[in-house]
């Protein structure tokens, strides 16, 4: 698929078979964020993949009782470190430039599983406190997304978009 192709097939998905996802597979993916665009160059991100039973569990759980979550094989969890953008930065780094720049992490990994035939669903509703308990993260990090990647097992429907002339303006 060209990228546009990507993006037009991407979909949120939350039922996954139980299937196996190689190391390789998610090394990819975490390639695909790792040349994301950020600030400065700065890749204030760190990545979590997941793969054991009760922690992809646990994540669940702190996800609000998301259970899809722990139905994926895998799970991904980006987490931003706002000191490395606010060190060149400052509050704005802090506050801003690290959450965008982790978002096109996140962004990238989507796009990379779709175009490797796997599902992905941008989860943001969780306890942010709960997710870095069950992952032990340092305090200097902040979970942004948590991502259940796996196979689908339905096929995901396509959601309704605005049009581009409600969302867009060409000021010439």
């Amino acid at each position: 698929m060209n990228v546009m192709q990507v993006i037009m097939a991407r979909r949120s998905v939350r039922h996954f078979k139980p299937d196996p996802i190689p190391r390789e597979v998610i090394t990819t993916l975490l390639e695909a964020a790792r040349h994301a665009p950020s600030a400065g160059n700065l890749q204030p991100w760190r990545f979590y993949a997941v793969w054991r039973d009760e922690v992809r569990s646990a994540l669940a759980g702190a996800a609000l009782g998301q259970l899809f979550i722990a139905q994926a094989p895998v799970v991904i969890v980006a987490s931003a470190v706002p000191e490395d953008s606010g060190s060149k930065y400052g509050q704005r780094g802090r506050e801003l430039y690290c959450l965008q720049d982790t978002g096109a992490a996140v962004q990238n990994i989507l796009l990379a599983a779709t175009a490797q035939g796997l599902g992905t669903c941008w989860v943001g509703a969780f306890d942010e406190g709960a997710v870095s308990r069950v992952l032990k993260l340092p305090p200097k990090e902040r979970p942004v997304a948590i991502i259940p990647v796996g196979y689908a097992a339905r096929e995901a429907r396509a959601t309704s978009r605005k049009a581009l002339a409600e969302i867009s303006s060409f000021l010439e």
